[in-house]
């Protein structure tokens, strides 16, 4: 999938950009959220919190963060790797991707014993 291909080959700003779209199509819609994850975005969306730019990681914290409602993406977005770069971004984020870093290792550790 176009958006999912950019988040690993895109410019910087494409990255930025195909994961801000992700984030904004995912929302509340199960169906949605699933597909993405089926696409295969969560590992990618997860590298870009260690290797984005700050924007990006905003994004993709944000895009994490919706797919997180749904518990099977919960367990694959630990599996991926999510939550040290999570607690790194608390660490030294910006205070909106704190605050989305925050908000998503909540989500993740959320009625989920394998988080």
């Amino acid at each position: 999938p176009p958006l999912v291909d950019l988040l690993t080959s895109g410019t910087d700003v494409a990255k930025e950009n195909a994961a801000g779209a992700l984030w904004d199509v995912g929302g509340n819609s199960d169906h949605i959220q699933v597909a993405i994850a089926r696409a295969g975005a969560i590992r990618p969306l997860v590298e870009l919190l260690t290797f984005g730019t700050d924007v990006a990681k905003e994004h993709a914290v944000g895009a994490l963060w919706d797919l997180a409602c749904r518990n099977n993406n919960r367990v694959a977005i630990a599996k991926a790797g999510a939550i040290p770069p999570l607690i790194q971004l608390l660490k030294s984020g910006t205070a909106d991707a704190k605050w989305w870093a925050a908000s998503a290792l909540r989500k993740l550790a959320y009625n989920s014993a394998e988080n």
